[in-house]
Formats: C-alpha cells, sequence, structure tokens
C-alpha cells in the first residue's frame, strides 16, 4: 500500500517545486538584465562620460551579484520541469531542451564573467583615461552576449519546451501560442528590439506561476488530452 500512495506524493511536490523554482529564476534573472542595460548603453559614450557614470557601473556589480543565483535556479526550474515530464518526454526534444537550457545558462555565466572583468579593468585604471577602443570593446562584447548569443539559446529552449507539452496537453492553448511567440523572438528579432530578452524570464515567470496553480493531477496524466 506504501508503494502505491508514493508516486502520488511525488507528483505533489515536483511541478511546484519546478514552479517555485522558475518563479526566482526569472525575478533574479529579469532583474540582472535590467540592471545591465541601465549600466551598459546601447550606444557608444564619450570615455570620460562613461567614466564618471559611477552609478551605472554599481548597478552592473549588483547585476553580476543576481545574475549565478538566476541561473542555479533556473537549473532547478529546467529539472523540475523535465521531470514532471518524466517517461512520456520524446528523446529528440528532450535532448534538444537540455541542451539549450544549458547552454543558455553557460552563456550567462560568460557573460557576467566577461562583464566583471570589463568592470574591474576599468576600475583599475582609475587615475588614467582607458583607451576608448577598450571601452567600446567591452561594451560590444557584453552586449553582444546578452543579446545575440544567451536569446538564441533561451529561444530554442522555449520553443522546444513548448513543444513538448503542447504535444501532452500540459499547458493552456493561450500559453503554447505564448510560448512560440517568445521563442521566435528570442530566435529573429531580440538583438534589433532593445529589451526584447527580457520576454523569456517573464515567460518562466508565468510558466512557474501557472505550475504553481494548476492540480498536480492536471500535470502528471499520462495521457491528457490536448486542449
Amino acid at each position: 500500500m506504501q508503494d502505491s500512495a508514493e508516486p502520488p506524493a511525488k507528483a505533489l511536490r515536483t511541478p511546484r517545486a519546478a514552479g517555485a523554482a522558475g518563479i526566482l529564476s526569472a525575478l533574479l534573472l529579469g532583474g540582472a538584465m535590467i540592471l545591465v542595460r541601465r549600466a551598459i548603453p546601447e550606444r557608444p559614450l564619450e570615455v570620460t562620460a562613461y567614466l564618471a557614470d559611477v552609478a551605472s557601473r554599481d548597478a552592473l556589480r549588483q547585476a553580476l551579484i543576481l545574475l549565478p543565483f538566476g541561473g542555479v535556479f533556473f537549473l532547478w526550474f529546467m529539472g523540475a520541469l523535465r521531470d514532471s515530464i518524466g517517461a512520456r518526454e520524446d528523446r529528440f526534444f528532450a535532448t534538444v531542451f537540455l541542451g539549450a537550457g544549458l547552454l543558455y545558462v553557460a552563456m550567462l555565466f560568460v557573460f557576467g564573467a566577461t562583464a566583471s572583468a570589463f568592470v574591474v579593468t576599468i576600475d583599475a585604471m582609475k587615475g588614467s583615461i582607458p583607451p576608448a577602443e577598450l571601452l567600446h570593446y567591452g561594451r560590444h562584447l557584453t552586449i553582444t552576449l546578452l543579446t545575440e548569443y544567451a536569446p538564441r539559446m533561451a529561444g530554442v529552449f522555449t520553443l522546444t519546451a513548448t513543444t513538448i507539452v503542447a504535444r501532452l496537453g500540459l499547458f493552456p492553448r493561450w500559453l503554447v501560442v505564448a510560448g512560440y511567440v517568445v521563442g521566435l523572438v528570442q530566435m529573429l528579432i531580440v538583438s534589433r528590439m532593445a529589451w526584447s530578452e527580457i520576454v523569456f524570464p517573464a515567460w518562466v515567470m508565468v510558466v512557474g506561476l501557472v505550475l504553481l496553480i494548476l492540480p498536480a493531477d492536471r500535470i502528471d496524466a499520462p495521457n491528457m488530452p490536448k486542449r
């Protein structure tokens, strides 16, 4: 009797773990992205003007504190979401889902290390004006990682995750449609529209809220018909 009661107990825990992790990850990553946008201008600035803007560099340091924790919670969200799918997942989509999620976190950490090195280098040159080329290189590298490479992996993750849950009928249709829209935005237009990278953490937060709200048997049902 104890063995038969164990699977429902696990079903009650995993979706809510995924939901809580998704909300925390979305808050931390979204906050970090907003601070980065405030700290690193989209267009080049004069070297003296950037050096005088101490508040922007302080905002970037705060973003770099939030970023690793956001990545960790995203890994938890990804693992818990995959566990809630269980044996029903398709191997092809599961491989792309897992690979894209891991690469997304890796890109975020590379971005964090690059931005940290950029700030430390600028601070170490106090009393002297660094070359304009150094400033432009660091600005372009950090912005490119944030708006070109990481969002593409986020787009692949969103599209594959949405395809999996759509085939299993786990989420409402409006969330499936929203997932495809977010994935296409991250894949196609994120580098041409400022602040559009924030769409991905917003989607993660919505998914986390849905996982918390939906009853456990709704997510754990093996043959739930598509809506």
